[in-house]
């Protein structure tokens, strides 16, 4: 049975993994807060990342991560919240 946690937890924690500069400075950050609301259905990570960024002197875009993020989480609720895994959560 804790196998099956840890393979359930695989694709939420893939969407918390760390941001290194490279992939801070060119980040599409509407897609990024529509990807972590739609696929991975976890609450905005923005702080996360502006953290991270912050690190690599680059500012995250909260206003455009949070439009990505209300969009997506809206397509996640309106299909029954089923997100990008198959199933609910």
């Amino acid at each position: 049975m804790p196998r099956l946690l840890l393979l359930g937890l695989a694709p939420l924690l893939a969407g918390c993994a760390g941001m290194n500069e490279a992939e801070c400075r060119a980040a599409d950050w509407y897609r990024l807060g529509e990807r972590d609301a739609l696929v991975y259905a976890i609450h905005p990570q923005i702080e996360q990342y502006a953290q991270q960024c912050g690190r690599h002197g680059v500012r995250a875009e909260a206003p455009r991560y949070m439009a990505g993020w209300r969009d997506g989480y809206s397509e996640f609720s309106g299909r029954g919240g089923s997100g990008g895994m198959g199933g609910g959560m």
